[in-house]
């Protein structure tokens, strides 16, 4: 696995690099609060009735990433990232996904979204049809759902092997 870096955005940057840089920090902590886990706890459901794993969580997150800028913002000709039967990105797991290959898969939809947005300026739109947001929105809603899984993957960890921290 690969070493996993973790850089504060300046507090005085633009815009951009603000956003850019928010985000990418919450990118690095998903990997981070699953860095370390076995198949077994990544897998596992520790936080009881919620059927929540982390692995789970960070297979969301690539389709997240996947459905906002590659998909909406960009217009790309991609796979969809959810099954028909949640549509609308709930946390499936197929028989055949491991930490390292969910992971894997995350950091490749991550820099594919660098990419799209590195090239597009805030005040661009959204490119598919029926889409009207611009892309310092799609930055802004994915700090959002970023962090606020974070927070789901805190717990997860925590209640799995006692690991807190940032």
């Amino acid at each position: 696995m690969p070493e996993i870096t973790r850089v504060r955005p300046a507090e005085d940057g633009d815009e951009r690099s603000t956003l850019t840089g928010l985000l990418d920090f919450l990118r690095a902590t998903v990997e981070l609060k699953v860095s370390g886990l076995t198949e077994a706890q990544a897998f596992a459901q520790p936080v009881h009735p919620s059927a929540l794993t982390p692995a789970g969580i960070v297979k969301h997150l690539t389709g997240v990433e996947r459905f906002w800028f590659a998909i909406d913002f960009a217009g790309l000709d991609v796979e969809w990232p959810w099954t028909e039967e949640g549509p609308h990105g709930a946390f499936p797991l197929a028989p055949d996904d491991t930490v390292e290959g969910l992971l894997a898969s995350y950091r490749a939809e991550c820099a594919r979204s660098r990419d799209i947005t590195a090239a597009a300026s805030l005040d661009d739109r959204a490119k598919s049809d029926g889409m009207t947001f611009v892309l310092r929105y799609a930055l802004a809603h994915l700090i959002e759902e970023t962090a606020r899984h974070l927070g789901h993957l805190d717990l997860l960890r925590e209640a799995t092997d006692g690991e807190v921290g940032e």
